[in-house]
C-alpha cells in the first residue's frame, strides 16, 4: 500500500504526521470518503468540490489546486492498483506549535489513503439491520455548520457508543428541537405511501453524495421524493426504511427503536433504490 503525504508516498508502516499537526491536536481539518467501483472513482469532482469549500469555510489554505487534488486522488487509486475500495483523503491545518491558533500552522498536510471498508457485514444487505434514536443529539446548525466535513466527529461516535450497546450497529442523531438529522455516519430515508422522504438539509444534516445521488436517481425513476421535516414518529410508521453513504453505500433498515418497519424485511422500493444505485455504479 502507497499512501500520499504532501506530494510523497509512504508503505503503511511509514506513513506519519507530526504528533503537532492541529489536525490530531485539536480536529483542525477536514475529510472526504469516496468509494471506487470498477476502478472508477465515484463523483470525485463532487467530493473535491466539497473538500475545497469546507476548506473555504474553515480558512484553511490548500496547497494543491483543486485539478492537483483530484490528479494526486487518482494517482493514489492507480499506485495501490484499486479497482473496488475506498478512499480517504485529509486536509487538516497542519504542524504548529501547541495552542489552537490555526495562523500559527504555516503549512496544510494533506494525507490520501486508497483502502477497503465494510461497515456492515454483506449479509446485513440483505436482511437489513436494526437501529436506535440517539439520547445524543446532533449539533445545532445554529452553532456549527454541518457542510463542513470536519475531523472532529465525537458527537457521532458518542451516539455510535449507545448504538452499539444497545446491540445496534447504527443510530439515528435528531436535531437540537427534535426533529429527525442523520445516522452517526449516513444519511436517512423513509418511505411512506410510496413517497421517498428524507430530512431536510436546514435540521443539522450533512447533504451527503450518496444522498444526492439517490435523489436524482428518484427523479430520474419518477418516483416521488421530497426533503422534509420528519420526527420519531415518521421512523416508526414508515412502510420502508435505508441509509445511505460513501462507506455505507445503501443499506435498508427493519426496526427503529424496536419498532418494525414494515413486515420487518427490506421492502420493494429500497430494493428498486438498490438496484438503480448498483446500476448506476457501475454503468
Amino acid at each position: 500500500m502507497e499512501i500520499y503525504i504532501d506530494g510523497e508516498w509512504f508503505d503503511k508502516e511509514n506513513a506519519r504526521v507530526s504528533v503537532y499537526d492541529h489536525g490530531l491536536l485539536y480536529g483542525d481539518g477536514l475529510f472526504e470518503g469516496i468509494r471506487i467501483y470498477g476502478g472508477k472513482i465515484f463523483k470525485l469532482k463532487e467530493h473535491i468540490l466539497r473538500l475545497f469549500e469546507g476548506a473555504r469555510a474553515i480558512r484553511l489554505e490548500l496547497n494543491l489546486s483543486l485539478e492537483e487534488t483530484m490528479a494526486a486522488v487518482e494517482e493514489t487509486v492507480r499506485r495501490n492498483n484499486r479497482k473496488e475500495g475506498y478512499i480517504r483523503l485529509l486536509a487538516t491545518r497542519g504542524r504548529g506549535p501547541l495552542g489552537i491558533d490555526p495562523f500559527s500552522c504555516p503549512r496544510s498536510t494533506l494525507v490520501i489513503i486508497a483502502d477497503d471498508i465494510s461497515l456492515y457485514p454483506a449479509t446485513l444487505y440483505k436482511t437489513g439491520i436494526p437501529i436506535i434514536t440517539a439520547s445524543t443529539r446532533r449539533l445545532s446548525a445554529r452553532i456549527f455548520d454541518p457542510r463542513i466535513k470536519s475531523l472532529n466527529y465525537l458527537n457521532n461516535i458518542l451516539a455510535k457508543i449507545e448504538a452499539r450497546d444497545a446491540g445496534c450497529p447504527e443510530a439515528v442523531m435528531l436535531s437540537e428541537e427534535g426533529y429527525v438529522a442523520e445516522c452517526t455516519g449516513d444519511n436517512i430515508f423513509i418511505v411512506k405511501d410510496g413517497h421517498l422522504l428524507t430530512p431536510a438539509s436546514w435540521h443539522g444534516l450533512l447533504e451527503g453524495i450518496t444522498r444526492n445521488t439517490l435523489l436524482e436517481l428518484a427523479e430520474k425513476k419518477g418516483i416521488p421524493s421530497k426533503e422534509t421535516t420528519l420526527t420519531r414518529f415518521d421512523l416508526y410508521t414508515a412502510d420502508e426504511c435505508f441509509l445511505t453513504g460513501s462507506g455505507a453505500e445503501l443499506i435498508p433498515v427493519i426496526s427503529v427503536d424496536k419498532r418494525m418497519i414494515g413486515d420487518g424485511k427490506p421492502g420493494p422500493l429500497t430494493a428498486r433504490m438498490m438496484k438503480a444505485f448498483t446500476e448506476l455504479i457501475y454503468s
